[in-house]
């Protein structure tokens, strides 16, 4: 199976955003996220690529377990929650790319994200519209994409091509 390298921003549980500045080749704490609001699971994203929001793409992995901010993590791809967001007069697809570790100890089967709960679908793209709605910017979820869906977009994405 094919995998992607994951760096990690912010952990699971965390109330605090970080956000890698490539300037400085560090990670900054961004934000704080209101009272009871806390990442659901890591969240990070895949280096060398670039979204239409200009960013890398972002990404969430499902783990047991949390990783240090900085880490870098070798990832199976699940899919992805398509979506778009607007700020302004400017709206751009800034879907979410859910992960999974590729070292972990829930390997029973193969995962995609379309066999997982449309409620845990649901509590995923209700955090991201909470989190958007606090800067000002709309979040709206406009589907699931399968595997091969998202290893299509996150292939066209990558900023250099490797040979």
């Amino acid at each position: 199976m094919n995998t992607i390298v994951v760096i990690i921003e912010t952990p699971k549980g965390s109330k605090y955003k970080y956000k890698f500045e490539p300037e400085t080749n560090r990670l900054k704490v961004h934000k704080l996220l209101p009272s009871g609001l806390a990442f659901p699971y890591d969240f990070g994203f895949i280096p060398e690529t670039k979204g239409e929001d200009g960013d890398p793409l972002d990404v969430m992995i499902f783990s047991e377990d949390s990783f240090l901010p900085g880490s870098v993590v070798e990832c199976e791809i699940l899919g992805a929650i398509k979506a778009k967001q607007s700020s302004d007069e400017e709206t751009v697809r800034n879907d979410r790319i859910i992960v999974t570790p590729k070292l972990t100890a829930e390997k029973d089967k193969e995962l995609a994200l379309e066999d997982f709960s449309k409620h845990k679908i649901k509590e995923l793209e209700d955090f991201f519209t909470y989190y958007n709605k606090m800067e000002g910017k709309e979040f709206r979820s406009v589907g699931i994409l399968t595997v091969k869906e998202t290893w299509k977009m996150v292939k066209e994405q990558f900023t250099h091509h490797e040979a």
